[in-house]
């Protein structure tokens, strides 16, 4: 039998509902799903200027719990701006790594798959570094909400979706930024004196437009 909750999560009108958030301000969206009542979640990589989402969650939802899958093979300027992060901002944060570590899988992998190269070993490799601990992060948190920093402009997948999108394991994806252009988002950043990491390394993706599975593989 479907929880009533579950019931009452899927009988939301997202089209009308995007309409109508589409000119709140990213904190009112974040509001708006709280007022939803159900376990939320949020994400962050420490990409560069991840700062914005973690300001506005912890503003907002101090206690939201956020979910960094540290993929192991983060460059050194990426862990030092999360710690400064950690200690400016406070996140709720749950650390998630891979079941092996990075020097095991690169002694049997040969080093991180090009999904041009070798598509089935890449797919694997991005199983393990991400997809895998973000399905424990899942599993443990339960969440009915996630709110992500995804942006319209940034690859042509996610001109498709909007604010609001339900993702494939039945949670409602909420984006506050998700209009937000780079300006905007260099302008928070400004405003807020949010430090953020000059270098960073993404071992599942091959270009900044792309994909790296999380947003599409459920």
């Amino acid at each position: 039998m479907i929880r009533l909750e579950l019931m009452k999560m899927m009988d939301l009108d997202l089209k009308a509902l995007n309409a109508e958030l589409r000119h709140k301000s990213a904190a009112d969206i974040i509001k708006w799903a709280m007022s939803l009542g159900e376990p939320m979640m949020g994400s962050t990589s420490f990409a560069p200027n991840a700062a914005v989402m973690l300001k506005l969650i912890t503003d907002v939802a101090p206690e939201m719990p956020v979910v960094w899958a540290d993929s192991g093979y983060n460059v050194p300027d990426t862990y030092r701006v999360a710690e400064q992060l950690k200690k400016l901002l406070n996140p709720n944060l749950k650390l998630y790594i891979p079941e092996i570590t990075a020097e095991h899988r690169n002694a049997i992998m040969g080093g991180i798959p090009h999904p041009d190269d070798n598509p089935d070993l890449h797919k694997e490799f991005t199983r393990q570094v991400k997809l895998e601990p973000f399905s424990r992060a899942f599993a443990d948190l339960a969440p009915k909400i996630w709110v992500t920093g995804i942006r319209k402009e940034e690859t042509a997948f996610r001109q498709n979706l909007d604010i609001l999108s339900w993702d494939g394991r039945g949670i409602l994806k909420v984006a506050p930024i998700f209009y937000w252009t780079e300006a905007d988002v260099l302008a928070f950043m400004a405003e807020h004196k949010l430090p953020s990491s000059k270098h960073y390394f993404d071992p599942t993706k091959v270009a900044e437009n792309r994909e790296c599975g999380l947003h599409t593989s459920a």
